[in-house]
């Protein structure tokens, strides 16, 4: 910020030696003058692509800030959903343990359990279902 404040500091000075300039009476002639930019005039230019320059830096920075938070969400999801997968499984092998493959119940899921790769994954399906 110090060489923004320096060119500041300029571009005041500058403007201030130039204001008398303005009051004075201009002698009136026939055809327009044209004269090329004034050393204020490309302070200016060149200030104004500096501050642009930095805009565009920090909604580079923000878009990556934001890009980078929403990479950690979606793997803090993913961590989530296998957390209670793996829970959901340690549920499923209990449930499992524990059905008696005579009862009604445990007649009923062998035939539920014929359309999946594994009875675990049925009884997953089937615990989910039942939340």
């Amino acid at each position: 910020m110090d060489s923004m404040d320096k060119l500041l500091a300029e571009l005041k000075a500058e403007y201030e030696e130039q204001k008398p300039e303005l009051h004075s009476p201009q002698p009136t002639s026939a055809k327009p003058v044209s004269k090329p930019p004034s050393k204020s005039e490309s302070l200016i230019d060149s200030l104004l692509a500096e501050v642009k320059a930095d805009f565009e830096q920090q909604d580079l920075a923000e878009k990556l800030q934001r890009q980078q938070e929403l990479e950690q969400e979606q793997i803090r999801q993913e961590q989530l959903k296998a957390k209670k997968l793996e829970a959901l499984k340690n549920q499923a092998k209990d449930w499992l343990a524990k059905l008696d493959p005579l009862s009604s119940e445990g007649l009923w899921f062998e035939r539920f359990a014929e359309g999946y790769p594994s009875k675990l994954e049925a009884t997953i399906e089937y615990l989910q279902t039942n939340e």
